[in-house]
């Protein structure tokens, strides 16, 4: 059965199908359901339910010819058999029979090359409000002339057995890249929907289209320089893209074409929580009618949301179509990156605040994906917890991470005048709990100075990572620059460095055998006993 009759099939056999509302109209249905409520400034508020963020223990991948040698399988993709697949799928057809359904048409990649139709079936209106305001959104004419490649089917009230589905156990999330099928059951959490593309992007395009797939956000300056920014939760991507100088082409998921840097999406899934208008103006002024809220509490007796509120999850969110944003870039594309940054929040106040990275340091820096969680989140935990995540989103990688940092680094062959550099947000003089965080206004003068060229003076080598320190920096002291000199006790950071280096060098070893001697030269140096 081809997906256009699948989704046929599901339509005929429905109580009523609601396809293509608007946004008032699905804030309506929203409504009328018992979904959620109007926030004080107008956007819907809904509760995901049980599940208040994304399951990786209950993500697959149905193991097939197109995927049994080319998938990276293990932990981030977990096999699943196509006739099990086949089974599940029809009984969750099943279950939506007599139900309401909401039906989307929507696409992927703003670079008309690489577009990629969706057509997204959900059982609830908040789950298809989101998904209008993360994809791109199609003409009249484009629903009407261009079939729909992939199929997006959402049932959170769909409880799996695994005794009889293979499941690990009531929800799933299942991407079957033969059949151009994403198939979701037991979880309402809407994050799954939009992941779940990114992840078939990250096959198909580095697969099959020679594009290199990249979780970072990007910008573009009056100069129609493209800069892009990777790193992990907590070290800056969303604020530092965020400039008043540059035009944003998008926050989180970015193709990198031969001649483009292209933006997946058509909207913003963006943290609320500790949300404040001084912090996070533009996501503050996000938050209107058409905007999505998930998961938040409200102040006593109002419909004020308290973003300090975690006592349902910290990962309280707002979807909105990057329109709602000033100061985006229209169509959302820019030309090859001049500037890529690699972010991290360094806890162990190792790294230099700024350093121009060599192709193979970028390679391993990438494959890598570093940054550190603070001491004391956990009972018993004193010192800063490294955490790596290889490519800056590992978990939503179908292949061998060695294969998005090989391609990054035949991007930077092809692109010889690209600088990447690594910018450590995190601590300075001291690890965490004796030194201090680097001032936001440092690394945006930092980030500025990369951007204009004005870091092309003398360099120092670190000893250990062997990344390029700028000796000088506009507007930022010179000793921050050489993360050594900031440290009371030079011999205590030398030690503290190596204990780092140790941490890289032993995350390293798992992508070591599919990785490329360039890479490997780069890891940092150990000293010698």
């Amino acid at each position: 059965m081809s997906n256009e009759a699948l989704i046929a099939n599901i339509k005929s056999h429905a109580k009523q199908v609601f396809e293509n509302l608007t946004t008032d109209e699905l804030i309506e249905k929203a409504l009328e359901r018992n979904e959620g409520q109007i926030t004080d400034k107008g956007a819907l508020a809904a509760d995901t339910g049980e599940f208040t963020g994304r399951s990786p223990k209950d993500k697959f991948l149905v193991k097939d010819a197109k995927t049994a040698d080319t998938a990276w399988w293990g932990t981030v993709n977990q096999p699943f058999e196509s006739e099990k697949f086949d089974a599940l799928l029809n009984r969750v057809v099943a279950h939506l029979e007599g139900r309401e359904i909401f039906v989307r048409h929507a696409y992927a990649c703003a670079d008309p090359t690489y577009r990629l139709n969706i057509q997204v079936v959900t059982e609830s209106a908040y789950q298809n409000l989101f998904a209008k305001n993360l994809f791109l959104r199609p003409t009249a004419t484009e629903i009407a002339t261009q079939p729909s490649e992939w199929v997006i089917i959402a049932a959170p009230s769909f409880m799996a057995d695994p005794a009889i589905d293979g499941t690990r156990q009531h929800n799933f999330t299942i991407v079957d890249l033969t059949k151009k099928i994403i198939l979701i059951g037991g979880s309402g959490y809407t994050g799954e929907i939009k992941k779940g593309i990114f992840s078939v992007l990250n096959y198909i395009l580095p697969q099959e289209k020679g594009v290199l797939s990249m979780h970072c956000s990007a910008n573009i300056g009056k100069d129609n320089d493209t800069a892009v920014f990777f790193g992990l939760s907590g070290t800056g991507k969303t604020t530092l893209s965020a400039d008043p100088n540059r035009k944003l082409i998008g926050d989180d998921e970015h193709g990198w074409s031969d001649s483009t840097v292209f933006n997946f999406e058509g909207g913003c899934y963006a943290k609320c929580v500790n949300l404040t208008e001084e912090k996070e103006p533009q996501i503050w002024n996000a938050i209107k009618p058409g905007a999505l809220v998930e998961n938040v509490r409200f102040f006593e007796g109002t419909n004020t949301p308290d973003y300090d509120n975690i006592s349902v999850t910290e990962n309280t969110r707002v979807a909105y179509p990057i329109d709602f944003i000033d100061n985006i870039a229209e169509p959302s594309i820019g030309d090859a990156p001049k500037n890529i940054f690699f972010l991290t929040a360094d806890a162990f106040g190792v790294l230099p605040p700024i350093s121009k990275l060599t192709p193979g340091q970028a390679m391993y820096q990438f494959i890598s994906g570093y940054t550190a969680k603070v001491a004391g989140t956990e009972a018993g935990v004193t010192e800063p917890q490294a955490t790596f995540s290889a490519c800056f989103g590992q978990v939503f990688l179908p292949l061998h991470p060695a294969k998005y940092a090989e391609m990054l680094g035949e991007k930077l062959s092809a692109h010889p005048n690209i600088n990447v550099w690594l910018i450590n947000t995190g601590w300075s003089g001291g690890a965490y709990g004796v030194g201090s965080r680097m001032k936001l206004s440092y690394t945006r003068a930092m980030i500025t100075a990369a951007l204009e060229g004005q870091l092309d003076g003398s360099f120092t080598n670190h000893p250990v990572f062997g990344f390029a320190m700028p000796d000088a920096c506009p507007n930022v002291p010179s000793e921050l620059l050489h993360p050594r000199n900031t440290w009371a006790d030079g011999a205590e950071y030398d030690a503290q460095c190596q204990k780092l280096a140790k941490l890289f060098n032993d995350n390293f070893q798992k992508f070591a055998d599919g990785s490329s001697d360039e890479i490997k030269a780069a890891a940092p140096r150990m000293a010698t006993a």
